[in-house]
Formats: C-alpha cells, structure tokens, sequence
C-alpha cells in the first residue's frame, strides 16, 4: 500500500504541474514573432583584425555609485564637459581630471522621466531623447526645458530613444518602440516585432517627420560628416544603415555585428564607435530561431527573472564605409550602452553600471592577434 500511495502522489506531483504551465501558457497572450531570417545569421566578416579582449584591464570609472546608469554620453568641446542621462531622471555634467577620482559630477537638470540620447543644439541647446518625456529641448544654461514633440503621424512615441542633430538644426532621432516603454525592454526584445521609427524634428517649421517605419527596435543614431546619411542601429538585427537624406533611400551600413548593436558615435577623426551591450549568445540564438522559447522567457520576466543574460559587452570602432578597424570587448562586462572617444580615451556609458569607464586606448590599444 505505502508503494502505491508513493508511486500515486510520485504522478501527481509531476503531471499536475506539467498540466498548470501548459495551461498557463496557453493563455498567456505573449505572442513573439519568427524572427527575420538575417536576425541569426552568424558571420566572421565584421571581426576585425585589431582586437583588445581584456577592455577592463586599464579601466578606469568615473563617477563610481554617482553616476546612476548614465546610458549616453555626449562632449562639449568648448566647456570640456560631459555630458549624461542617468536612471534618476538627472542630466548630469561630468569635468573630467586627468584622475578619475578629482572628477567634479554636477546634477544639471531633472527631467522628470528617463533622459537617454543626448546631443547638442546648434543655439548652444542641450537635446534630450527622453524615453517617457519624448524629445527635449534645454536652453538658458538649464533654466528652460521645452518638450519639442512627443508624437508623429498620431502615433505617440514610447521610447524615445537616441538623438543627433544636423548642421541645419534639422534634429535626428529614434522612438524604439511604439508599442513597450522602457521597462518593458526585455518584452520588446523577446516579441521581435518591427516597432521602431527613425523620425526629424524642424525646429523653424515644428514638423515632425516619419522618415523609415517598422524597423526592429530602433536605437543609436548619428549623422555622416557630410551631413548627407543617417546611420543608425537595429538592435536585435545585429546592424546598423545608413539612411540618404536627400534620396530618402536606406541600405546596410554594417552587419553580422558580433553583439546587439546600442548607441553610435562619429568621433571627428573618420571613425563611428558602435557600442555593444552584449555579445552574441547560444541562448540568444536558441530564442531566435524557436518562439516559444522567447514566450517562455518573457512569462518568467514579468516575475523578475530575466533569463537573457548579457555578457561580452564591448564596442566597434568603424570607418566612414561600415568597415571594422578595431574590436574592444571583454566577457566580464555587459550593458555597454554608448561610447565616445575624447582625446586618447574610450568614455563608456551603461545601461545597468553606475559609473561611466574610461580606457586610455594608447596604452591598451586593440592589437592584431598573435597566433
């Protein structure tokens, strides 16, 4: 009797529970999409010979547990700071020492929402992507913050995401998604639906543009020194293209990335720095090519498990073409999130670190592997 009552309660305890999840996924309403076919593919063609994979060895971190998740950064050339968005809703000022630990952090201005990209305007304006506010416009040395725009063809944005703005004034910028918000990044990512839109703002005509639809969560976004191309990032796609302003016409700018492409940065010398959150995973491709892998991961997200671990976070510095010059990357780090090169240093923002990295890249350069 006592083995029957066992091997009874032994089915139940394992049927019971195998009935509750199928039906709890059945009813969940999670629907992720296939993914495009080019979203897993796997190439070797952007690695470029010129590799530094230990990038926080020589690391520095400024701002350390000040700096709360400052995602972009942004250089003022003629007052020598930086600038940064971080999670408290605080644009903040960083003047830079030559040791990082007599760095002096100002809370500038509060926007009241999650400031993200950050750009300057050609009137001395600091221009704020902000993911909840929408697109920003901070004048009178902070005294002013006026939202420029937070909508387009009746579709609000609802990740405004990153922002450069053209010699014209013309401003450029990413709404990531129109369907999650910010903390709904993981849902996003998981559902591969094309949400995103690259817009203009005119700030002498006040007209927002829908200039590409349907991209897959748009992110980073730069203009070409010639001010005639757009570049800006898909995420999940592992690339990045570059939109022709005049013939509103848009081809592959770099792919076959090796990690999921943030914000992107042209540094003036004939270079863009793409920042990589994390790199390419087996568990990221698994969850490509299956949906109810993703489905699966984002029911357990919305308890606060997050099962798509970030790792091998880095950044790619390219030329003027797409072409990869040099890879920094270190599997230790993750969230990267944007990356500007001042002088001889890489300044690294993050999503998820409260600090903002600093690498000499003159006494740790990439080199070409020795075999």
């Amino acid at each position: 009797m006592p083995v029957l009552f066992s091997s009874r309660f032994l089915l139940i305890s394992t049927i019971v529970p195998f009935l509750i999840s199928i039906a709890l996924y059945q009813l969940d309403t999670f629907d992720p999409a296939p993914a495009p076919s080019d979203a897993f593919t796997s190439s070797t063609s952007s690695i470029p010979s010129l590799l530094n994979e230990k990038f926080r060895t020589g690391a520095e971190f400024i701002g350390l547990g000040v700096l709360h998740k400052p995602e972009d950064i942004a250089y003022h050339k003629d007052s020598g700071l930086i600038y940064t968005g971080c999670v408290d809703g605080w644009v903040k000022r960083v003047k830079v020492a030559h040791s990082v630990n007599d760095s002096v952090i100002e809370n500038w201005v509060n926007t009241g929402g999650r400031p993200l990209g950050i750009d300057f305007g050609i009137h001395g304006e600091v221009i704020v992507a902000d993911a909840y506010k929408g697109l920003l416009n901070i004048s009178g040395d902070g005294k002013k913050t006026e939202l420029l725009t937070v909508e387009a063809e009746g579709l609000r944005f609802n990740l405004t995401d990153a922002v450069v703005v053209a010699d014209d004034g013309v401003l450029y910028f990413t709404d990531a998604s129109s369907k999650y918000n910010l903390h709904e990044l993981n849902l996003e990512m998981l559902e591969r639906r094309p949400y995103g839109r690259l817009l203009s703002f005119d700030p002498t005509t006040r007209v927002t543009r829908v200039l590409l639809k349907d991209l897959y969560f748009a992110n980073g976004v730069t203009i070409s020194p010639d001010q005639t191309h757009i570049i800006f990032c898909e995420t999940p796609l592992k690339k990045c293209s570059k939109y022709n302003i005049k013939e509103e016409r848009v081809e592959v700018f770099v792919q076959d990335l090796p990690g999921y492409p943030d914000n992107i940065r042209y540094d003036g010398e004939g270079h863009y720095w793409i920042a990589l959150p994390s790199g390419v995973t087996t568990l990221w491709n698994i969850s490509l090519k299956y949906p109810f892998m993703r489905k699966l991961a984002a029911m357990v997200a919305k308890y606060g498990v997050d099962l798509m671990f970030m790792v091998d976070a880095g950044v790619m510095q390219v030329d003027l073409d797409g072409n990869p010059i040099a890879y920094y990357h270190d599997q230790t780090l993750s969230h990267i999130s944007t990356c500007d090169k001042i002088g001889k240093y890489l300044y690294c923002g993050s999503l998820l670190q409260s600090h903002i990295l600093r690498l000499d890249i003159l006494k740790y350069p990439a080199q070409k592997k020795k075999l």
